[in-house]
C-alpha cells in the first residue's frame, strides 16, 4: 500500500494548486481524479481563455463579491492570497495576459497556458498525479485516511477534498464531494445551479418570446430592504427565456418562486425627454424610445397598449410616466432554470460553520475542504477562480504547518 502525506481528491484549480503549494513546501502528494481529461472546468471557462481572477476583487468586503450563508467566511483566505499574488505567479512562467472588463482578467493566448502552468508547479513539486483514478471510498484509519482507488488502496495522514461542484455534469462533475462531507457528519447548504441562465414562460413572457438574440444594458435586482442585491449588465433575451452577464449574476441570488425586477431605462431621465419631445414631434412614440431602447424590444413593449401605441403628441403626460415607470421596474418571475447542465458554478455546499477560515481543516481532523464544493460561490467575472487559488493556498499553508504533526484536534 502507498503512503503519502496528502491526497488530493479533484484535480481542478483549487486541487492542483493545492497540490503543487503542499509538494513544494516538502510533503508527499497524491493527486488523483476520475475524469479522463485534466482541467476540463478551466479549458473551457472564459471563452477558452480561463478569466482566472478579477483585479476588483475587495478582500475587505469579501460579501460584494461571494454567495455564502456566512460571506465573510472567505475574508482570511482573500487577504492572504490576492489576485495580485496570481499574477505574479503567471508573470513567472510567462504568462501573458490582459484586463477585459470590469476588472475580469483572461489569459491573452489560450487557458492551456494556466493548465501547464499548474501541472508545472505540481511537478516542481514533485506530486504524483494518478488520473483517470475513481476513488471509491475514504476512511479513517489510526494514521489517517485510507482511500479506495481504481489504482489499489492509499494511506495519508491528511485528505483534502478539491472535487468542485454539481455544475457541467458532462465534464465530469460529480456530488462526491457533498456526500464525503456527509458520511464525516459535516453539514451541506443545499445545492443549486448558479451563474445560469433563467427560463420564462406563460403570459407574461409572451410578448418577448420573438426576442431571442437581443442584447440590452439593463439594472437586474432581487430580494427586499437591506437584502436587496442589483447588477449593472447585459440582459440577453434567448428562444428559453433570458441569459447574458445580468441573469447570470442575479441567478446565484434568485430562488424558485421570488420576482426579480428589471430597470431597462438605468441612468435615463425618459420621462422629461418624452414630455419634451411631446412639444415638437409627430413621430410614434415609439420610435422615440429608439436612443434608450432597442427598437425590436419597443415594439413588443408597446404593443397592445393604446395609450403608447399612438404618436407622442397624442399621448398623455400620464401616460409618458407610466412608460417610463414600466420600463424601470419591470417585473419578472422566472419559472426556472437550465440547470446544472448550463450552470458555471454550484450555489451552497460544505457548511462553513463545519470549517475553519484559516486553514480550511473541517471538525473531522485532517479532513479539509477547498474550492467550489465549500459554500463559498463568487460573481462572474474571475472571482470563483480567485476562491480556489486562495482556498488552496491557505489549506497548504496549513499542511505544510503541520507536517510530521498528528491532524489537529
Amino acid at each position: 500500500m502507498q503512503k503519502f502525506d496528502v491526497a488530493i481528491v479533484g484535480a481542478g484549480a483549487a486541487g492542483l494548486f493545492c497540490a503543487g503549494l503542499a509538494g513544494q513546501g516538502g510533503l508527499s502528494v497524491l493527486l488523483v481524479d476520475h475524469s479522463p481529461k485534466l482541467a476540463e472546468k478551466i479549458r473551457i471557462s472564459g471563452g477558452g481563455r480561463a478569466n482566472f481572477t478579477n483585479r476588483d476583487l475587495d478582500p475587505r468586503a469579501p460579501h460584494r463579491h461571494f454567495v455564502s450563508d456566512n460571506p465573510h467566511f472567505c475574508r482570511s483566505a482573500l487577504n492572504r492570497y490576492t489576485p495580485t499574488h496570481f499574477m505574479a505567479l503567471l508573470d513567472r512562467h510567462g504568462v501573458s495576459y490582459h484586463e477585459k472588463h470590469k476588472g475580469q482578467m483572461f489569459c491573452d493566448r489560450s487557458a492551456q497556458d494556466l493548465i501547464e502552468l499548474l501541472v508545472a508547479e505540481c511537478d516542481a513539486g514533485g506530486v504524483t498525479r494518478w488520473q483517470p483514478c475513481p476513488v471509491q471510498s475514504i476512511g479513517c484509519t489510526s494514521g489517517g485516511f485510507e482511500l479506495e482507488t481504481a489504482q489499489g488502496a492509499v494511506r495519508a495522514a491528511r485528505v483534502v477534498i478539491a472535487t468542485g461542484g454539481l455544475s457541467i455534469p458532462a465534464i465530469g462533475a460529480s456530488d462526491f464531494g457533498l456526500r464525503l462531507a456527509q458520511q464525516f457528519g459535516l453539514r451541506v447548504v443545499a445545492p443549486s445551479p448558479g451563474l445560469v441562465p433563467l427560463l420564462m414562460n406563460g403570459p407574461q413572457w409572451a410578448p418577448y418570446a420573438g426576442l431571442a438574440g437581443l442584447s440590452v444594458p439593463v439594472r437586474v435586482s432581487a430580494g427586499e430592504g437591506a437584502a436587496r442585491i442589483g447588477f449593472d449588465e447585459d440582459l440577453l433575451f434567448t428562444h428559453r427565456g433570458l441569459s447574458g452577464p445580468a441573469a447570470l449574476q442575479i441567478s446565484s441570488y434568485w430562488r424558485e418562486g421570488e420576482t426579480l425586477q428589471v430597470d431597462l431605462i438605468a441612468g435615463t431621465a425618459l420621462a422629461s425627454d418624452l414630455l419634451r419631445a411631446k412639444q415638437s414631434s409627430r413621430r410614434r412614440l415609439v420610435n422615440e424610445l429608439a436612443p434608450v431602447l432597442p427598437s425590436r424590444l419597443a415594439e413588443a413593449w408597446v404593443a397592445g397598449h393604446a395609450q403608447w401605441d399612438r404618436p407622442i403628441n397624442e399621448a398623455s403626460d400620464r401616460a409618458l410616466q407610466a412608460l417610463e415607470q414600466s420600463l424601470r421596474a419591470w417585473r419578472i418571475q422566472p419559472s426556472g432554470t437550465e440547470g446544472y447542465k448550463k450552470a458555471e458554478v454550484m450555489v451552497g455546499g460544505v457548511d462553513t460553520r463545519d470549517l475553519s477560515s484559516q486553514t480550511m481543516e473541517s471538525r473531522q481532523p485532517g479532513l479539509y475542504f477547498i474550492g467550489e464544493v465549500v459554500d463559498v460561490t463568487g460573481w462572474l467575472g474571475g472571482y470563483n477562480f480567485q476562491w480556489a487559488w486562495a482556498s488552496a493556498n491557505a489549506c497548504a499553508q496549513a499542511l505544510v504547518a503541520a507536517q510530521g504533526g498528528p491532524p489537529s484536534a
